[in-house]
């Protein structure tokens, strides 16, 4: 990125994993303007070639049979928690209401997104009582089991948590979390709204597990910095979700459609994902050299692709903005770590510029 003053930033931050493939793509600018110049909005209570084009390109590429198009990540997620709700109401326990989610997590800013993730300072005054949301402590399969109950409706994670730390789940935790989800007849959701998009090195990081959902949430990067949710699920669980009983003003207009698609053109070319994984351990091994040098000041390096984060003994912050006054721009997440979400298309060159300035940083503090 450039200043008005011809500045030049090394982005490794990407919009907090939205700008999938940096900033000015060819291929993402080409199908704005083309669409641009064409119809921006008509809203869902019409058909949408574009919209349905993605539907089934996301259909056909995961899971699921069924696809709500909202604008944002929390946006996807309440649609989630609805799906997740409005199956068992729909097949007569409406009783069956309450969502299990896990501590460090982050679904979004929205009410029941808050209550998903428990999270009390972002909670603060906002959200009165729990709002139908139990939580607990990360990988904790006891206390998992022990809070399941009549009333438990589902659960929701992120496979890989991003702002309570760059955290992967345990493998085999995942699958015990859904087999236990098909022994009590409860709806599994994940969170891939920072994951998901080619992030992981895999199209969904449930991939990487061999766990797959009956409802997920997407965003972020599916819209390479054009605004867009996506909440899929199930064929028995959209099926619960009738007209009327959702809905969003814009969602999934031409606009968003269109660059979701042109994104998918991208992230599902021939060798991408590969490379993406490529670059990922290209990147880890460099952070792993550079731990080793700097071990008085970072500890080590967690995560899977291009979604990598650096554990620090020093405080996180204070290395972002100078890592920021050094022309690299990096975010912060949980468990003091320093967040790296380049670009999908990263370069080598661009790799081995942002290790130097990372380098540099730590041998001046």
């Amino acid at each position: 990125m450039f200043t008005e003053d011809g500045e030049a930033y090394l982005d490794f931050l990407s919009g907090i994993a939205v700008t999938s493939f940096g900033h000015s793509h060819p291929h993402l600018v080409a199908a704005l303007k083309n669409q641009a110049e064409k119809l921006w909005h008509l809203s869902n209570v019409h058909r949408i070639p574009s919209a349905e084009e993605l539907a089934r390109r996301l259909a056909a590429n995961s899971f699921a049979d069924n696809v709500f198009f909202a604008n944002s990540g929390t946006e996807a997620i309440e649609a989630g928690i609805k799906a997740i709700r409005g199956y068992h109401a729909t097949r007569g326990n409406a009783d069956r209401n309450r969502i299990i989610g896990f501590t460090d997590s982050f679904h979004g800013r929205t009410i029941a997104a808050l209550g998903a993730a428990g999270n009390q300072s972002h909670m603060q005054s906002f959200v009165t009582g729990d709002n139908g949301f139990d939580q607990v402590q990360w990988e904790d399969m006891d206390g998992l089991k022990s809070i399941i109950g009549p009333q438990t409706a589902g659960i929701i994670l992120e496979p890989i948590q991003g702002e309570g730390g760059i955290r992967l789940v345990n493998q085999t935790f995942l699958q015990e979390v859904r087999e236990l989800c098909d022994e009590n007849g409860l709806l599994l959701m994940f969170d891939e709204v920072q994951c998901g998009i080619g992030r992981s090195g895999h199209l969904f990081a449930y991939e990487a597990f061999g766990v797959y959902p009956d409802v997920m949430a997407l965003a972020k990067g599916l819209g390479g910095g054009f605004p867009i949710g996506v909440c899929l699920t199930k064929q028995a669980v959209g099926e619960s979700m009738v007209v009327g009983s959702h809905g969003s003003t814009f969602g999934g207009n031409p606009l968003a459609a269109t660059v979701g698609n042109a994104v998918l053109d991208l992230v599902l070319e021939d060798g991408l994902l590969d490379s993406v994984k490529a670059k990922g351990q290209i990147l880890s091994q460099c952070i792993e050299d550079l731990i080793a040098k700097h071990s008085d000041k970072i500890e080590s390096v967690h995560g899977l692709g291009l979604m990598m984060g650096i554990k620090c003994k020093i405080p996180n912050t204070d290395l972002l903005v100078q890592l920021r006054e050094n022309k690299l721009l990096i975010g912060k997440s949980g468990s003091n770590m320093i967040r790296l979400l380049p670009p999908l298309n990263i370069s080598q060159e661009h790799i081995e510029q942002a290790i130097s300035i990372l380098d540099a940083v730590l041998s001046n503090k």
